[in-house]
Formats: structure tokens, C-alpha cells, sequence
């Protein structure tokens, strides 16, 4: 942990949940279950078709996300913070770092049950 995160990147993921969220991350992005960036997020949100948003905190500046937590909270979707851009644009299969991104809700999808499972943790962060 060798660079200080905003306080306002708040709840951060500790690594384990990193891991998991960027597996999951990973895998909605093989099925086509994911929006990348923090207008498409917006979008999602604004919509009703967000599980939840996946948001790194190391975005300079970190303002041009904070809506985001805002925006989720009116909405009750869960929200998370990752250290890198680096490792969640990876995780979305782009080359690109990516700020934030978020999960869509999709019927019959294979990995509902994950994402519930990671709902819960970021929960349990809010607490």
C-alpha cells in the first residue's frame, strides 16, 4: 500500500473483496453485463439496471466520481471503491484504466447469484 487513498474513496474494498469484485467484474464483462465509465454508470443508475458500481480510488481528480455515491444511495444500489483504475479497466477488459463501471441487472443471468454474494459484502462495508 505504498500511495495514500483519498478518505473519500469511502467504503474501500479490502484486498480479498478487491479480488473477488474483479473476478465478478471480469466475468459480467464476458457477458456482456457491464457499462464502463462514470457516465455509462450514471446512465445505469438512472435507469434502475444497476446491480452495483465498482468505482477506483485513484481517480484524479477523485470529484469526478463522487456523484456516484450520491446517486447510489437515492437509488439503494451498493457502491464500492478498489485501490486501481489500472486493475479494474484489466478487469473490463480494456487496455484503458477505467474509473468506474457498473454491474447491469439482466434476467436469468448466470451470475445472479454472485452478485448477490458481493452485494452482501459491500453491505457489510456501509455498515
Amino acid at each position: 500500500m505504498a500511495e495514500e487513498v483519498n478518505p473519500k474513496a469511502y467504503p474501500l474494498a479490502e484486498p480479498q473483496l478487491t479480488q473477488s469484485i474483479l473476478d465478478l467484474v471480469q466475468q459480467a464483462t464476458n457477458y456482456k453485463q457491464i457499462k464502463k465509465g462514470a457516465n455509462e454508470a450514471t446512465k445505469t443508475l438512472n435507469r434502475g439496471i444497476a446491480e452495483f458500481i465498482v468505482m477506483s480510488a485513484d481517480a484524479t481528480p477523485l470529484e469526478i466520481l463522487l456523484h456516484l455515491p450520491l446517486l447510489c444511495e437515492d437509488k439503494n444500489v451498493p457502491y464500492v471503491f478498489v485501490r486501481s483504475k489500472q486493475a479494474l479497466g484489466r478487469a473490463c477488459g480494456v487496455s484503458r484504466p477505467v474509473i468506474a463501471c457498473s454491474v447491469t441487472k439482466k434476467e436469468g443471468s448466470q451470475l445472479n447469484n454472485q452478485i448477490a454474494a458481493i452485494q452482501q459484502n459491500i453491505e457489510k462495508l456501509l455498515i
